[in-house]
This record gives structure tokens, C-alpha cells and sequence, in this order.
């Protein structure tokens, strides 16, 4: 799980980042209204809408902006009609990626999407090339600080159905199956544990090594589509050394 942990740390920075401009919440609010519009505006009846509440929520998104987004989804505000549609390709070195995208327009996403992987280096593939690469699983990070047990946090995870715990320089990372990922997070919830995020997400089931020169282009590649408007998560396979990502950072 080590090049997963890292690779969702440096995810949780990229999103904390967004959130202080806002870009974040527009990305959230989506994948609200869709869940809201396929399944109901009832979280406790919808796991969608209630996982898709439980992170934006876990990125201090307003409750306003939560409420709002659950009533557009369910037809009570104005605005227009997002599909849900996810690509597949591969980026440097044969890394597998997995694109989750929320679009008013079909045809422009997709041309869009085939643009960015080509001009940085990657390859648009065809629908299920990479995605048995990937186990949909709970992931949850808790950041490391005053009040937190690392025992007693482990406890209670494990108790709650997680899988997994590992620990990072600065964060804990908790991994659940996507069945136990809400049970996890009020177990959390109720022992007062504040968590970084908590979404359900995909996971590679195994890692690519990348050296600097393929880390430059895959990251490049990942930047790229998280740029893009109507993404909402970018899901890889790659394994980047430590230092190697401390060098990157300081170029």
C-alpha cells in the first residue's frame, strides 16, 4: 500500500489546495447533484449521496453549498444536466489510469480527454483496458496530532470493519471495502477522531515504479486532467521512490 499512501497524500494536498480557491467545491457539488438525481435526496437512503456528502463535508464545503446541490440534483433548483462517465488509457512507463468525469457535453469531454492524454505522452484506451487494475475500496485520512492514539485509532477502525491502517509522516491512512467505508467513519465520528478526508475511491490492486524521468510525465499527465473542468477524480497505478518526489517538489 506504500506507493498507494503516498500517492493520496500528495492527492489530499493537491485538494486542500483547491478548496482554498473554491475550485474544489464545484467539483464536489456535481458529484452531488448526480448522486441526488440518480438515487434521491435521502443520504440515509442513498450510499451514493451520502459518501459524496461525507467528503465534501471532510473538505469543510459549506453546509449551504451541500444542502444546495442536493436540491438541484433532485430537481428543486435550476441548472443543467451532468452525466457521469469514466476513460480509461495509459500514461508513461504503461501506468494504468482511470478518469471519472462529470460533463454537460459528451462529445466535448471526450475529445477533450483523448487531447490531454496525447499531448502529454499518453493514450486514451478503450472501456475496461485498466479498470480491473483497480478495487473500489474506503479511504480515510486522519492527520497526525495532539489527541490522536495511534492504538487506540487502529482499535477502533479495525473494530468498525476497516481493513487496514497504515501510517505516513504525517497522516494515518485507513482503508476499508466500500461496504464498511460509512460504518468506519461514524465509528470515527462518534470517538471525536477529526479526519483530513474520507472518500470511496479506487485502488490499484498493484503498482508501476516510476524513475524521475517517467515520474515527470505521468504527474504531468495527472496535473493535466485534474486541471480539467469536468474531472472529478484521476485514479493511477504508479509507485513514485520517496526521493524521487522530494526532488520533484524542489524543482
Amino acid at each position: 500500500m506504500s506507493g498507494h499512501s503516498k500517492w493520496s497524500s500528495i492527492k489530499h494536498k493537491k485538494a486542500a489546495e483547491d478548496a482554498k480557491r473554491g475550485k474544489l467545491f464545484s467539483k464536489l457539488s456535481r458529484a452531488i447533484i448526480v448522486a441526488a438525481r440518480e438515487g434521491g435526496g435521502n443520504p440515509e437512503m442513498n450510499i451514493a449521496l451520502a459518501n459524496a456528502v461525507e467528503k465534501a463535508k471532510s473538505y469543510s464545503m459549506p453546509k449551504d453549498n451541500i444542502e444546495r446541490a442536493i436540491k438541484r440534483g433532485t430537481g428543486e433548483g435550476s441548472g443543467v444536466e451532468f452525466e457521469n462517465i469514466t476513460y480509461e488509457g495509459y500514461g508513461a512507463n504503461g501506468v494504468a489510469i482511470m478518469v471519472d468525469i462529470m460533463t454537460d457535453n459528451r462529445n466535448r469531454a471526450a475529445a477533450d480527454i483523448r487531447r490531454i492524454f496525447s499531448r502529454t505522452g499518453g493514450s486514451l484506451g478503450t472501456s475496461g483496458c485498466v479498470s480491473w487494475m483497480f478495487e473500489k475500496k474506503g479511504n480515510i485520512i486522519v492527520n497526525k496530532g495532539a489527541g490522536v492514539d495511534e492504538d487506540a485509532l487502529l482499535e477502533t477502525a479495525l473494530e468498525a470493519g476497516a481493513e487496514d491502517m497504515t501510517a505516513e509522516d504525517d497522516h494515518w491512512e485507513i482503508i476499508t471495502d466500500a461496504e464498511s467505508f460509512r460504518g468506519v467513519v461514524e465509528a470515527l465520528q462518534q470517538a471525536g477522531v477529526e479526519m483530513g478526508s474520507a472518500e470511496v475511491t479506487m485502488l490499484p490492486k498493484n503498482t508501476v515504479e516510476l524513475d524521475k524521468d517517467g515520474a515527470k510525465k505521468v504527474l504531468r499527465l495527472v496535473d493535466a486532467l485534474e486541471e480539467y473542468e469536468d474531472v472529478q477524480e484521476v485514479y493511477a497505478n504508479f509507485d513514485i521512490p520517496d526521493e524521487i518526489l522530494e526532488e520533484l517538489s524542489e524543482e
